[in-house]
């Protein structure tokens, strides 16, 4: 079946009819359970709990944040669940008639995390006895791909972890004995009928023979399990869309209960009575198990809708972008979907556009400020619009669609303004009347906002990038000859194109001062600070504007120049026009006419001129993973003084003012205005509290949803969409506005429709959601257990730690902490810790603040000592670096200290890190296990490829050492073996496909992720939301699609069992260690020995070097 075709069935059930509910019925339910005669669900953001027959609703919860995963106690009396009442993920439980709930986890959730990992702590449901709650948390774990189940005493306590060492959903059997659980967790991805190494199977957990057996073994997705009487019902994506199916737990067999399609069936959940509630299509359904009865429910939620409401707020912490007008005057800064002129010094801050719900950004200051130039989604695509500095007569100048636009800018005169569109095709638009806006430069590397007017409104620089040798080019384009002109030369990039306001030169950025930077780790090079600053003298009688100074003796030129300027700036004062400028240019010979300016080479980011100086911005070389090692300054070079000079330091954006010598720049939070025509510059800040709007979230929610279409589909990386028909798939999710409540309503609403096409990558999350600041909590890098006999809590076990790096620090393993496992943990900052407490509230303190324990080796205050230690953040890492460590120790025991090992957690910053870390000391191991599972992906896999892919070619020896050394420097000479899983993801994928192109080594371990089409960042949503859309794929070197929806199928396939872990076992490991001794047996690794030392005497036989 066509995908197109799929979109115009109707929802249809498969083993019984369906009832479906009235059109007035409230949609977007989720996370339900059904226990007895009542339904338990999420809306809006809260609980809510309605009869299994349906009707109106009642409201359960209504504290901030989102209230989920609710689920029934055994007897029906209480409901546990996940909230964010504190601004983190914690498990409650609270009356099932209402009530105040009781909080019962307090370690800190790691997050704010984006919507595809989920919610921490999120609660599954209850032990059979009902005495404990189930739920799923990353305390334990080494990264995120690994969550573990626990149990916590509904009456308070510490949570016990099962014994399954990696867990996302899971459900008890009735008689608690046995447990049916998925060891992956992916139920938030948004990626339908995905088939890829990460797929959920389900498995059931027998408690006393500690084995497990897989139940589905389906390379779908199969999730949600209900355990009821011996049948496991479970919701899995075997056809187009999620249903339900039946798996007997005597006979093995799997039966499939319903048939929808068009829409999937989520979060199933219940078991009482034989009932199973989920979610279709944004309805709630019960499936009665004893009559095969599928029922969709009629309900009415009677919210007031409070996150949904309208109101006046401050938006000066949703600020898009800014602009400054040529005067220096005012500002206008884009906030929440709305365009504001502010004073920098008095006068009052105006709103312009009043426009709750639209999306207006990128507004431009025409060069007489009478006029404001901005894009604006009002009728449902981007268009140009302009309007006056007061704010009236608002007129849209584009009619066309040109999908996403950016960077607006007037002519000099007014009379025109010049954009970039989707395709990155350069236009311009007549501001007189509007209309089409013809191409002036149509390639995909023009950069869409390095692009620059000449000051006559003649011709337009810009800039792109050679698609093949990622050289920048730049280009002027002749709006009268309607031609674009290379210029700035061909062999290096040339960028950042600004003319001077005399029209008299074109001033650029150029990489061509190539004096590289060495490693301190490997003979090898990067390129840092290598931009200089050049002039083009744009006519043959060109001046060279940083010619050497030349005093006469009958002349005083400075006095004569000075007067001369005076007179120049009165006439051009009394007779200027925008615009009227001479800026012809002579392109015969231009390249030869290249100046460069006298200025240190640096790392250059933007440039601007007035008349007395030329501008730019420094900043540090990118460091992967930390801020540069200084702030980014605004220098200025003096024309008329021949000088450098410091302007302004930290420097994260800024908007210029030539004609007025003004700049104001953003400084973290803050906005400063600069008057560059000082003698000595003064930052002044530019009041902001004057940007409140009308903010109206459901207004906002439609906005967003059309932004959102519209970004895939002017930048999904292909154009048919996957064969989906985009257009339908937006008819099919939109009606769905109506009961969109709060923003996670939005967010679950937008991955429904983004999952549809069926690929990775394709992430919607963020938004303002108004959550509770976090709670700080200061950990010890230490578990907790509690002595019952005593009612004291002790120290059961310090985690291991490295602590020469701050990453890895533990805390109680600094010098001068006496504290030791066993030890009681009498007191927390002074406050008493007893066995009804959890030590994990009082541990939670103020940022940076020291954590005081009173510890003792017996239960009661005598010789008790008290220890003071800073805390760290969170524990993740130091899991990680046990495990890591443990992996090499068994490595280096297992061969007998001839391989090594190392681990790569993503392709970015902690990657690299650990690579560098790893690699370089053990380059004469005889094998390496270069070991990526669960990479998180990045984009540095490259990096890493080519330097396991290094071949000797030649060998060096000297005296004093006895080293032998390799050409090139730090090749590694073993043998190699990769290890791999299902969670080996995106750039991780993609390494693991290239190590077997390569034919590096044997891959080892499971079927990857399959998700490597890339993406990137454009821009937030208009309450500061974010969407990726997947824009660039992988593909092999015959040119065909690779990796996307399967995965990397390894060499050798290993499953690392649960038996096994259980066991302390890791087969794959095993397997690499067995596979490199095998291959060091059939070809020994080892260098030849020194060559005798050459003799050159006279007397000697003839021979290489004599």
């Amino acid at each position: 079946m066509s995908p197109q075709r799929a979109f115009s069935l109707l929802l249809l059930a498969g083993a019984a009819a369906v009832s479906l509910p009235a059109a007035a019925d409230t949609r977007l339910l989720r996370f339900p359970d059904v226990c007895g005669e009542r339904v338990v669900f999420t809306y809006a953001g809260d609980l809510w709990t309605t009869s299994v027959q349906g009707g109106t609703a009642v409201r359960l919860t209504a504290g901030p944040g989102l209230e989920q995963s609710a689920r029934f106690s055994p007897d029906c009396s209480r409901v546990a669940f996940t909230g964010q009442y504190g601004g983190d993920d914690q498990v409650y439980v609270i009356d099932a008639a209402g009530g105040e709930p009781t909080q019962l986890t307090y370690y800190p959730t790691i997050g704010p995390l984006p919507q595809r990992w989920g919610f921490d702590h999120q609660v599954y449901g209850w032990t059979p006895d009902g005495q404990a709650v189930l739920f799923r948390s990353w305390r334990d774990s080494i990264n995120t791909s690994h969550p573990q189940l626990y149990t916590i005493p509904a009456a308070g306590g510490l949570p016990t972890a099962l014994p399954m060492p990696s867990a996302g959903v899971g459900r008890y059997s009735p008689d608690g004995t046995r447990i049916v659980y998925s060891p992956k967790f992916r139920d938030f991805r948004t990626w339908n009928r995905y088939v890829g190494g990460w797929a959920q199977d389900l498995y059931i957990y027998d408690f006393a023979a500690k084995s497990a057996k897989n139940i589905t073994n389906d390379p779908n997705t199969d999730r949600d399990p209900v355990w009821i009487g011996e049948a496991v019902y479970f919701l899995a994506d075997r056809g187009a869309y999620m249903n339900l199916y039946r798996y007997d737990v005597g006979s093995g067999q799997t039966r499939q209960l319903t048939h929808y399609q068009g829409a999937d069936a989520r979060w199933a959940s219940g078991g009482s009575n034989g009932l199973i509630a989920y979610e279709v299509d944004g309805t709630l359904h019960v499936y009665d198990t004893k009559t095969d009865e599928d029922r969709a429910l009629a309900i009415t939620v009677p919210s007031d809708l409070v996150r949904a409401r309208a109101e006046e707020r401050s938006v000066k912490d949703r600020i898009e972008d800014f602009a400054l007008s040529e005067n220096g005057k005012r500002a206008l800064f884009t906030a929440r979907g709305e365009v504001f002129s502010v004073p920098v010094k008095d006068g009052i801050t105006l709103n312009l556009t009043h426009t709750p719900g639209l999306h207006e950004r990128e507004a431009a200051w025409s060069a007489d400020g009478k006029r404001l130039a901005y894009v604006s989604d009002q009728d449902g695509e981007e268009a140009i619009w302009v309007r006056n500095a007061d704010g009236s007569g608002a007129t849209k100048l584009t009619t066309e669609s040109f999908g996403r636009l950016y960077a607006p800018r007037w002519s000099p005169d007014g009379s025109r303004i010049a954009f970039v569109d989707s395709e990155s095709r350069l236009r311009v638009v007549a501001t007189a009347g509007g209309g089409p806006a013809p191409v002036i430069a149509d390639d995909p590397g023009i950069s869409r906002r390095d692009y620059a007017w000449s000051p006559g409104g003649h011709y337009l620089a810009y800039t792109l990038t050679d698609a093949g040798t990622q050289v920048q080019r730049l280009f002027v384009y002749d709006l009268a000859a309607t031609r674009s002109v290379p210029v700035g030369g061909a062999e290096a990039s040339a960028y950042g194109p600004a003319f001077s306001p005399d029209g008299k030169h074109l001033y650029f950025i150029g990489d061509r001062e190539w004096t590289p930077q060495i490693s301190s780790v490997e003979w090898n090079f990067a390129a840092n600070r290598s931009a200089g600053i050049f002039a083009l003298a744009l006519r043959k009688d060109g001046a060279n504007p940083f010619a050497p100074k030349n005093d006469r003796a009958d002349q005083d030129e400075d006095k004569d120049a000075k007067a001369n300027g005076k007179d120049e700036e009165k006439g051009a004062k009394k007779d200027a026009k925008p615009g009227a400028v001479d800026d012809r240019i002579d392109f015969d010979g231009l390249d030869r006419r290249l100046i460069r300016a006298p200025i240190e080479p640096d790392n250059i980011g933007w440039i601007g001129l007035t008349g007395k100086a030329l501008y730019y911005v420094t900043g540090d070389g990118f460091y992967y993973g930390r801020e540069g090692a200084y702030k980014s300054k605004l220098k200025a070079y003096v024309f008329d003084e021949r000088k450098e000079q410091d302007v302004f330091e930290d420097v994260h954006g800024l908007a210029f003012a030539p004609a007025s010598s003004s700049v104001l720049v953003q400084s973290g939070q803050a906005y400063k205005l600069i008057d560059l025509s000082a003698g000595k510059p003064e930052p002044k800040d530019v009041k902001l509290d004057g940007l409140y709007a009308r903010v109206d979230p459901k207004a906002e929610y439609a906005a967003i949803f059309g932004e959102v279409w519209r970004r895939y589909r002017d930048h999904f990386y292909v154009h048919n969409m996957h064969g989906y028909d985009w257009n339908a798939i937006r008819a099919k999710y939109e009606p769905m506005l109506a009961w969109v409540g709060d923003r996670s309503d939005l967010n679950y609403l937008l991955g429904q429709m983004v999952a549809e096409l069926n690929v990775g990558h394709a992430y919607v999350s963020g938004g303002d959601f108004q959550l509770p600041q976090r709670p700080n909590v200061g950990l010890i890098g230490a578990r907790f257990e509690l002595d019952a006999a005593s009612g004291r809590y002790r120290i059961a076990r310090i985690l291991e730690g490295s602590n020469d790096e701050e990453r890895y620090r533990s805390p109680l393993t600094e010098v001068g902490v006496d504290a030791r496992v066993g030890d009681y943990v009498l007191a927390i900052n002074g406050q008493p810790l007893g066995a009804t407490d959890n030590p994990y509230r009082l541990l939670r303190v103020a940022p940076g603040q020291l954590v005081q324990l009173t510890l003792n080796a017996r239960p009661n205050e005598t010789g008790a000592r008290t220890v003071l230690v800073k805390p760290v953040a969170n524990e993740m890492d130091l899991n990680y670096y046990a495990w890591t460590r443990h992996n090499r120790a068994y490595v280096e025991k297992a061969s007998g200290g001839t391989l090594g090992y190392l681990h790569i957690p993503d392709m970015g910053p902690d990657g690299i890190r650990e690579f560098i870390k790893a690699f370089y000391p053990q380059l004469r191991k005889q094998g390496l296990v270069v070991d990526v599972r669960d990479n998180g992906g990045g984009n540095v896999s490259a990096m890493i490829i080519e330097r396991l892919a290094r071949k000797p070619l030649g060998l060096g020896y000297g005296r004093g050492f006895e080293t032998t050394g390799t050409y090139p420097q730090q090749t590694f000479l073993g043998h190699l073996a990769a290890l791999c899983n299902g969670t080996t993801a995106s750039d991780g994928d993609i390494f693991s496909y290239m190590f077997k192109r390569a034919k590096l080594g044997p891959l080892i371990g499971e079927r990857t992720w399959g998700g490597v089409v890339g993406i990137s960042d454009w821009g937030p949503l208009i309450d500061g939301g974010q969407v990726s859309v997947p824009q660039f794929a992988t593909a092999s070197v015959e040119g065909t699609y690779v990796i996307e929806g399967e995965g990397v199928e390894p060499d050798i396939a290993v499953e690392n069992d649960v038996a096994a872990q259980l066991g302390g076992r890791d087969p794959q490991l095993d397997r690499a260690i067995d596979e490199l001794k095998k291959a060091i047996a059939a070809a020994p690794v080892g260098l030849p020995p020194r060559p005798a030392d050459p003799v050159k005497t006279p007397d000697a036989p003839k021979g290489l070097g004599r």
